[in-house]
């Protein structure tokens, strides 16, 4: 096959992992998931029947096993958590934090976040994106699979109410520059940071994960982007 005949595959959101759902995770999911689980339509989400109300909305991309979406939410009760993860055991593991912290604004879609952004999600219908460690693609050849590309920034940037944030964080240097110089380029964007190396502090709001704090007393660095959109 030449390279003219071969197809080019979009970027998605996630990469395809394997993982064991536990026994509790699978209860969260039979008893918790017809009311916090929303299901992948093309064609946009009404935000306010689906969280019953009026409310600045945030999207979070990828959230993992939900330890930060969980603490996030509980912090910040007027608003509303749209999470988006594809991987089981993290949406179960979500699902069982928001039964035992009798969480209610959180919903979850377990599909790619890049076309709930294309068909779910209206202009300016967010105040603020979650982004945090996303898979970083260490070796060079791979830098071309990173989810934060010109493309999708444009995206989320035209998604965001004005003053709407945008926060990213990775543990991954090279990847935290990109990520400046991505959103940078986002005439919608400005950074919030007035440091020297355009990098934001941790807004207290972002827990410290396990993973993370293991990370920190090995001597490993954390970098939080966070650009709004202009007015």
């Amino acid at each position: 096959m030449t390279d003219d005949n071969k197809t080019h595959r979009p970027i998605r959101s996630f990469v395809r992992r394997i993982g064991r759902v536990t026994t509790g995770q699978a209860r969260a999911f039979e008893s918790l998931g017809p009311q916090y689980i929303l299901p992948y339509e093309p064609r946009p989400l009404d935000l306010a029947a689906t969280f019953g109300r009026t409310a600045p909305t945030v999207l979070e991309i990828g959230f993992g096993m939900g330890e930060a979406t969980a603490h996030i939410a509980t912090l910040m009760p007027e608003k509303n958590f749209l999470g988006c993860e594809v991987h089981d055991p993290g949406v179960g593991a979500l699902l069982k934090r928001i039964g035992e912290q009798g969480l209610t604004n959180i919903r979850i879609l377990k599909h790619d976040a890049v076309e709930v952004l294309d068909h779910m999600l209206v202009d300016q219908s967010l105040a603020g994106v979650h982004l945090f460690f996303p898979d970083p693609w260490h070796k060079a050849r791979h830098n071309k699979r990173r989810l934060l590309q010109a493309p999708l920034a444009a995206k989320l940037a035209s998604r965001l109410e004005p003053g709407g944030y945008l926060h990213c964080a990775t543990d991954w240097e090279p990847y935290a520059v990109q990520m400046l110089e991505v959103l940078g380029a986002q005439p919608l964007l400005v950074n919030t940071a007035n440091t020297a190396d355009g990098f934001a502090q941790r807004p207290d709001y972002r827990p410290l994960t396990k993973f993370e704090n293991r990370g920190l007393k090995l001597g490993h660095g954390v970098w939080d982007v966070v650009f709004r959109r202009r007015d």
